[in-house]
């Protein structure tokens, strides 16, 4: 069993949206997820955006999961089934384990706001080096989801039985 603390305890967080539409100005998704993890007191140490291009995507989670000042990786976009979507491609050779819970739980929760569309997620989770990587749809909605009924608390040291800070690089 994971060890829950006391206290809160920040995460150092990086957020990637991939869209081969969206600039800095537009990008929504980001934007809410990086607005959501410093409300929820974490630090977001980088954000980028790369075009829809597996090697492209790979390449800065790869430079994230080697940096020792980014604990957590958010993505948005590149989980769909456009010839574009593939984040799923990008990120699963990096991974030393997945975490399958991550993309089922997702799917049902997404279940009960979009019904049967869900089946064309493919949320993923996974961790490397120590860094733990969310990979979500892209839009905000689905990003909403996935923070608010997942992913901040597990990223809160205190969530009890388990949550993934002990799994996190120092």
């Amino acid at each position: 069993m994971s060890k829950v603390s006391a206290e809160f305890i920040a995460a150092r967080i990086a957020v990637l949206t991939i869209s081969s539409r969206r600039g800095e100005d537009d990008d929504t998704s980001g934007h809410y997820l990086r607005d959501a993890a410093l409300e929820a007191g974490h630090q977001v140490v980088a954000k980028a955006i790369v075009k829809e291009n597996r090697y492209a995507i790979r390449a800065q989670v790869s430079a994230w999961i080697a940096d020792e000042n980014v604990q957590v990786v958010l993505i948005n976009g590149g989980t769909g089934f456009t010839e574009g979507d593939q984040a799923p491609e990008a990120l699963l050779p990096l991974f030393d384990r997945e975490v399958t819970g991550f993309g089922e739980l997702f799917r049902m929760l997404s279940f009960e706001e979009i019904g049967t569309a869900t089946l064309q997620s493919r949320a993923i989770a996974g961790i490397a080096n120590r860094t733990l990587i969310f990979a979500m749809p892209g839009a905000t909605k689905a990003c909403h989801t996935a923070w608010e009924k997942i992913i901040a608390a597990q990223l809160d040291a205190r969530n009890r039985p388990c949550n993934f800070h002990p799994h996190l690089k120092s």
